[in-house]
């Protein structure tokens, strides 16, 4: 039976079978921004010493976790209400151009040795660009709204995620000089040999660069000054009600998921196994390759930004935007450099034999 659908499924056009996998991977990832939510909801109140949702069950069974799927439910049973004098055409497209950015950047995601829809050459600048058209949605929903709390939220988070996004490329640069290849897949086999061999090791002040630029641009805490409900009431989508505040949601949500995947990708070696190549363990499932290992990583790193978020109060604007142009930007700048001293005396990873 297994082996009938297996020779079915290699049977499909090549098309076909990439419409199934894009249709899964977005699926996955909706399920899994639901079960986000709540376990941001879980981890922040076992930090707090309080419980997280405990009510709704699905089923009956496993108390709380049917909390997400409710609020889904009640955020598309609400009214959308569309401002009198906003642009409408703008305003609905707003969420969208916020939303699709984070799943189209999925196509060239490597998830394991043989799975990745796109084997795009170009694929980290196809990601970069991606990542950046997120600042055209917050500001488009901003104007569109025509409200002044929402035109301010929206300039706000523009300039934050600008500044942020320039020291997100920088970083991007370092690696690009580490591998020598802006193919995904590329970047993540020239990782291999273990732990020691991922980019963290010689890109250390990169990784935390990119990691910080993309708590930044995805607006979490503690650089939710965008949307802080104690100052602008929400923001840049305070006009945005129902299904459309919804996907704005979804897309904050679906970005730290795709923000984890990237630094693991780019930095801690993607489905590599940690003990890749080492003697007694290079053989057994600590040092083979596969999805588990990314999923793992990407887990850890999500970790990361629900503890920023129960840790760290909220930065004032002029603090963040110190941070990003005075200290991320300069940091990465002079990395490169020290990266270029460390190619011209093939130091690290500028010694692998694709160098020379």
């Amino acid at each position: 039976m297994l082996q009938t659908l297996i020779n079915a499924w290699g049977s499909l056009p090549e098309l076909v079978r990439d419409i199934v996998w894009i249709l899964i991977i977005t699926v996955i990832i909706i399920i899994s921004v639901a079960l986000l939510t709540l376990w941001e909801r879980k981890v922040i109140g076992w930090m707090q010493l309080r419980r997280g949702p405990n009510r709704v069950r699905i089923f009956g069974l496993l108390p709380g976790v049917g909390q997400p799927f409710a609020d889904v439910f009640k955020l598309l049973m609400k009214e959308v209400i569309i401002p009198a004098k906003s642009n409408k055409v703008l305003f609905h497209l707003a969420p969208m151009i916020t939303l699709i950015p984070a799943f189209a950047a999925w196509a060239v995601m490597p998830l394991s040795p043989d799975l990745v829809l796109s084997k795009a050459d170009a694929g980290l600048l196809y990601v970069l660009s991606l990542t950046s058209m997120g600042v055209y949605g917050v500001i488009i929903a901003g104007w569109a709204s025509n409200s002044k709390y929402a035109f301010l939220g929206a300039m706000r988070s523009a300039a934050q995620m600008v500044a942020y996004e320039i020291a997100m490329g920088f970083a991007l640069v370092g690696v690009l000089m580490a591998t020598g290849s802006m193919n995904l897949g590329k970047i993540v086999d020239s990782q291999a040999g273990g732990i020691g061999a991922w980019n963290w090791f010689w890109l250390f002040p990169l990784f935390a660069v990119y990691f910080i630029s993309g708590v930044a641009e995805t607006n979490r805490a503690p650089f939710d000054v965008a949307e802080g409900e104690s100052e602008i009431v929400a923001g840049f989508h305070v006009e945005y009600s129902g299904i459309a505040f919804a996907l704005f949601f979804l897309a904050e949500y679906a970005n730290m998921i795709l923000i984890s995947a990237l630094a693991a990708v780019f930095f801690l070696g993607g489905w590599q196994g940690p003990f890749q190549g080492y003697p007694g363990l290079g053989d057994t499932f600590l040092g083979a390759p596969s999805f588990g290992w990314l999923l793992l990583k990407v887990f850890c790193l999500i970790f990361l930004f629900l503890w920023f978020r129960a840790t760290f109060p909220r930065y004032r604007y002029d603090q963040i935007m110190r941070l990003g142009w005075k200290a991320l930007i300069p940091v990465t700048l002079v990395w490169i450099a020290l990266e270029m001293v460390m190619a011209s005396y093939h130091v690290g990873p500028w010694g692998r034999p694709w160098y020379h």
